[in-house]
């Protein structure tokens, strides 16, 4: 069964390039480019994890965790942001309670192995 990753990310960038590299591996990618998107999506679609950018204007990727969080508390959500500091990393990890925290840019072989550990081999 191939396994849904939501990517939540304001940069179509980083939509793209995560795609690319998750699709390669079999998994399928949805992406949303805001919060209101991803809760939009989230009533049709049921991904496996999410990565979520915390750095996104109008609902930020803390309110989006939450709400995330309230309407489907068991799928794993890592952290995908371009705030690598020691301290935000505590903050995704310990406040939050992500399951995971991955720095921006990122290595495509780490990005595998989080999304990986999370949801089992596509």
């Amino acid at each position: 069964m191939i396994k849904k990753i939501m990517v939540v990310d304001d940069e179509a960038d980083t939509i793209y390039l995560v795609r690319s590299i998750l699709e390669v591996e079999g998994f399928q990618v949805i992406g949303a480019s805001s919060g209101t998107e991803c809760l939009k999506l989230l009533d049709i679609e049921k991904p496996d994890a999410i990565l979520l950018d915390l750095m996104m204007p109008g609902m930020d990727g803390w309110e989006t965790f939450h709400k995330i969080k309230k309407e489907l508390p068991d799928v794993p959500i890592s952290i995908l942001s371009a705030k690598g500091q020691k301290f935000d990393q505590m903050l995704g990890l310990n406040v939050l309670n992500a399951n995971d925290y991955i720095t921006k840019p990122f290595v495509a072989t780490d990005l595998v192995g989080c999304i990986k550990s999370l949801v089992g081999d596509a």
